[in-house]
């Protein structure tokens, strides 16, 4: 996909690039930054130095994941990450970590909701997926914020450090934020009876 450049009132998301090392390895020495997210733990120069100069352009170049860079307007310091990522023709996730300077100003929750926005609008996303790490509730509130929906837990469902995990997922769908589906949607009955 060509690279994007998305716009909300404050913030500006734009792929990463080689210029935003030194920011990237700076937040990522926030000790939540490496405890909730799936960044190397110790973070070291080279993996700042390697996502954005290969992660992020081969993310681009071969439709597997969109790594944007979330600054505030008019050149702005780096105040998050958000990055959809696909897991097959049919899968997509969002993650995201917030600089720890610019939590609780509501960037991260403007950047996730344009990001899924983009998602469904340009990329074709039919369901957006989100999961944390049980336990991470700064990202379950970013997330209900935006409008996903808790749908349960998933047992062992995060691999980090030789550890498996278990997960919080929640889903958003294009008509949560008052958009088309690219696809008819027909809820099925969950309640289990018969």
């Amino acid at each position: 996909m060509e690279h994007t450049t998305l716009t909300t009132g404050r913030l500006e998301l734009r792929p990463f690039a080689p210029c935003d090392e030194d920011e990237v390895y700076a937040a990522c020495q926030d000790p939540d930054v490496q405890r909730w997210t799936l960044v190397p733990s110790p973070y070291q120069r080279e993996h700042a130095h390697r996502f954005v100069n290969e992660v992020v352009p081969d993310g681009w170049r071969e439709d597997t994941a969109y790594p944007f860079a979330v600054r505030l307007r008019s050149g702005g310091p780096l105040v998050a990450a958000v990055g959809v990522h696909v897991h097959g023709t049919d899968s997509y996730e969002i993650g995201y970590w917030a600089v720890k300077e610019h939590r609780g100003q509501g960037y991260m929750t403007e950047a996730v909701e344009a990001a899924a926005r983009w998602a469904f609008t340009e990329v074709g996303a039919v369901r957006l997926e989100w999961r944390a790490e049980a336990g991470n509730t700064g990202s379950r509130v970013v997330a209900e914020k935006v409008g996903f929906r808790f749908e349960g837990v998933l047992r062992a469902g995060v691999l980090r450090n030789g550890t498996a995990r278990d997960c919080w997922i929640g889903a958003l769908l294009p008509s949560d934020l008052g958009l088309t589906p690219a696809l008819p949607y027909l809820p099925g009955d969950v309640s289990g009876a018969s």
